[in-house]
């Protein structure tokens, strides 16, 4: 290699404004057609790469871009479609595709989840009874379209097998390792007859430990596209944390291995064990996961403490992550303070970072002198910025003690007056919060943002969707009632726009799943409470029925893990500053009578590090965090909170010490698997494990719903249980959203009544 090379390991697949989610929305709600739909995707496909091209990048991505998921698309490409879409083979129709993961009249969807610790959610592959086959060599299709569309000889990106297999979550991974190896052995020869010269399989799997026989099995799958494709330079990626079983994996007979040095302790690695002569290092150092400008000088010096175990001739530059997680460019952020701006690395500007990195790797640090000037510049700036300055903040936090983060009762006595307080029936309804955002509620908060109607006029729309939905609820027959959150844009920027230490960007967004995109707020300094942010809405909704309101916030490791946070103080520290701010929003809503408070953690789980040693840390700072928000509440106001798809087996203990009064989970997409985590652990406080998806436009049916409740009262009290949707109805239609939930309660009265005839036996 005669030059030192720069490389991207993936691009974001939204567009600069949202074009790809637009384009799919209007494909699924009839707008446009299939032709229009390619077309408009084909067309910022090929914008991204021509992007990275003339950004200077020497190793391009393709077959990184998706129209759902990428976990999906390796489902479809080898054929695995669960029976019930009743797929007939070839290759699979973008009906079935987003069938698959959307659900349709006849099915539901299949299983989602988070993709590691990331607010990513991939389709989790459903293996069981599918004999899979390749019906469409994807990258190879991508890589062609390359080539010959802009003259880039591109880098194909595929999922790897033992991933890809591990991420279906099978009790099979052996035998399905070996059908799946022939196939993917098939994909890499027809990249390498077509010319391709590099080839990064994706396996951050790698990152968790595997058994001694699973690792012998990943050596046998190498060895075998080894044998089968020498021609070919494989490029073992991993990301998100240090790879566990490092000496195994380093010895795999590939060419590339890529290395995350941001969120990983992968230097201790070559420190400790060196790097293969025979290998290139992708050396993952610019953070593909936040958004913050690099600190170059600290870079060129790691950069240059790699090069004492590696040859700047076998080191290739990349970001640590694909930059799926980050948004794609500054230069659309007109409204931010430039203090802020010049402190922001996108996507687009993180390339523009590992493209001056490699230079410097290979002509020296005095070649890029203007770049590494220009960089710590915008850091002192930002660094010595009021943001960063508010001594206020930083005394509250010191003066915390341990009496500061817990209730004065104890759970079981809480409960007691709480139910006094309420009066709810066995297996009490709610909702999680959100209802639907429709193109009329989304239009009037455009208008008033861009000063079109007066903060009256909006004000008095917001309570307007108020007050029918409250309605609508008491119509229904809900026990706990919620106002909606029609004035917010989402679950976690709505916060950012109101505590200081906070910056919204125009065109931030990231992927979440499917078409939905997200805002993270940009954490830029000293986060601290100014004044109410939810009170207003919370009583007026309260003021409207006698039945009991929730006030819903966004709890603070979730503002944490799904905004762009600092990285110049310790993230924890960020933690407790935002639990000290909503601890004062707490005590603001109880002051004005709401007695019910929802603190949403949905992204507790997802926080949790992937490297075992680390998560104690994690799940103490958590815990400490959400009781330092929630605990100087009254005995008789009941704290709820909510959490979304994740696995919670190993952390039962950790959600129990939050010690909120109610919990309600997702569940209804893993078909009650996760049942199984509180048979297996006592919870003693109160729970309502979602019984409908409400990330589909399907209503179940009420036998369904019923099959899902009664379900979990195989395991869980009565007493304890609570029925409501998995998740926020803000995505889901008017229409939807009222026949799902009218279907619920009738449900939940059906077995609300055959318990009673029990409990009075």
């Amino acid at each position: 290699m005669v030059n030192v090379q720069s490389s991207n390991i993936g691009y974001p697949r939204i567009g600069e404004k949202r074009e790809w989610k637009r384009a799919l929305e209007s494909f699924w709600n009839g707008n446009i057609s299939e032709e229009k739909l390619l077309a408009t995707t084909d067309a910022i496909r090929l914008e991204n790469l021509r992007k990275q091209k003339e950004l200077g990048v020497d190793l391009i991505p393709v077959g990184d871009f998706s129209l759902y998921d990428h976990v999906l698309d390796t489902s479809v490409m080898f054929g695995v479609v669960p029976k019930r879409f009743e797929y007939k083979g070839g290759k699979v129709s973008l009906e079935t595709y987003f069938a698959i993961a959307r659900g349709n009249k006849d099915a539901v969807a299949s299983e989602m989840t988070k993709w590691f610790n990331t607010n990513y959610h991939y389709i989790v592959p459903e293996l069981e009874g599918v004999t899979p086959k390749l019906v469409e060599n994807r990258p190879l299709t991508f890589y062609k379209e390359a080539k010959e569309k802009l003259g880039i000889y591109g880098k194909p990106v595929l999922l790897g097998p033992v991933t890809y297999i591990k991420l279906a979550r099978t009790e099979n991974f052996s035998s399905l390792l070996q059908q799946f190896t022939p196939l993917y052995i098939q994909v890499l020869k027809e990249l390498a007859e077509a010319g391709a010269q590099w080839v990064q399989v994706d396996e951050p799997i790698l990152t968790s430990k595997l058994s001694s026989e699973e690792l012998e099995q990943v050596k046998q799958v190498y060895a075998a596209i080894q044998e089968a494709v020498p021609e070919l330079n494989i490029i073992l990626q991993t990301y998100f944390e240090k790879v566990a079983n490092y000496e195994a994996v380093a010895a795999l007979p590939v060419k590339g291995l890529g290395l995350d040095f941001v969120h990983g302790d992968s230097l201790e690695l070559l420190q400790k064990y060196g790097f293969p002569k025979d290998k290139v290092l992708f050396a993952g150092v610019i953070d593909g996961r936040n958004v913050w400008r690099a600190d170059l000088d600290k870079k060129v010096a790691l950069l240059n403490e790699i090069q004492t175990y590696v040859e700047k001739d076998r080191l290739i530059v990349q970001p640590s992550a694909s930059l799926l997680h980050v948004p794609v460019s500054t230069k659309l952020e007109e409204r931010l303070d430039q203090v802020i701006k010049g402190g922001l690395a996108f996507a687009d500007e993180k390339l523009t970072e590992i493209v001056l990195l490699s230079k410097g790797v290979h002509e020296g640090a005095v070649a890029i002198e203007e770049g590494l000037e220009a960089s710590r510049n915008a850091l002192s700036v930002l660094n010595n910025s009021k943001y960063r300055q508010n001594a206020k903040v930083k005394g509250n936090i010191e003066k915390l003690i341990e009496q500061d983060v817990n209730r004065t009762l104890p759970f079981a006595e809480r409960i007691k007056k709480q139910q006094q307080r309420f009066n709810l029936p066995l297996l009490p309804t709610t909702t999680i919060g959100s209802l639907p955002q429709t193109p009329e509620v989304r239009q009037t908060r455009s208008k008033w943002r861009k000063g079109e109607i007066t903060d009256q006029a909006y004000e008095q729309f917001v309570q307007q969707q108020i007050e029918k939905w409250i309605k609508i609820q008491e119509e229904i027959g809900i026990d706990v009632l919620v106002h909606g959150e029609f004035e917010r844009t989402d679950m976690v920027e709505y916060f950012g726009e109101k505590f200081d230490g906070f910056a919204v960007s125009q065109f931030g967004w990231v992927q979440s799943y499917g078409s939905r995109c997200v805002k993270p707020p940009l954490i830029l300094g000293d986060v601290a409470f100014s004044e109410p942010i939810t009170v207003k809405e919370s009583v007026y909704a309260q003021s409207l029925t006698k039945k009991p309101v929730k006030g819903m916030l966004t709890g603070p490791v979730t503002i944490l893990n799904w905004s762009f946070v600092r990285d110049d103080i310790p993230r924890f520290d960020v933690l407790n500053q935002i639990a000290y701010a909503l601890r004062q929003e707490i005590e603001e809503l109880e002051k004005n009578g709401i007695g019910m408070i929802q603190v949403d953690e949905p992204a507790i789980r997802e926080g949790l590090p992937l490297d075992p040693e680390k998560s104690d840390e994690y799940l103490n700072a958590a815990v400490y965090a959400f009781k330092l928000a929630t605990s100087s509440v009254k005995n008789d106001t009941q704290i709820h909170t909510h959490m979304c798809y994740s696995e919670f087996s190993g952390i039962i203990d950790s959600i129990s010490a939050l010690d909120a009064d109610v919990i309600s989970i997702e569940t209804s997409r893993s078909h009650g698997e996760i049942i199984s985590a509180f048979e297996k652990n006592t919870y003693d406080k109160e729970i309502g494990l979602g019984v409908y998806d409400i990330h589909s436009p399907r209503v179940p049916s009420k036998e369904e719903m019923k099959k899902n409740i009664n379900r979990a009262l195989q395991t869980i009290k009565p007493t304890q249980f609570w029925v409501n949707p998995d998740c926020g109805l803000k995505t889901r239609k008017e229409e939807e959203t009222i026949e799902g939930l009218k279907v619920m309660l009738e449900a939940a009265k059906e077995v609300r009544e055959s318990q009673l005839a029990i409990i009075q036996k």
